[in-house]
């Protein structure tokens, strides 16, 4: 994967499921905004995908 492909892709996932989510809006009112954030690290199957795609720019990154 190139560079800007991941970056598309990251920006995708992001607009498409986590900019307007409604978990995150409730678990930040329950937890706060770092409890959110550790559920989206955690649980959340897009989370895990960003955190896929995070890792294959660091390759890019260190080619």
């Amino acid at each position: 994967m190139d560079k800007v492909t991941v970056m598309k892709d990251i920006d995708e996932l992001h607009d498409t499921y986590c900019a307007d989510c409604l978990v995150i809006q409730q678990l930040r009112k329950e937890r706060g905004k770092p409890g959110a954030h550790r559920f989206c690290i955690e649980s959340c199957s897009i989370g895990e995908k960003l955190q896929f795609l995070g890792e294959e720019l660091l390759k890019v990154y260190h080619k």
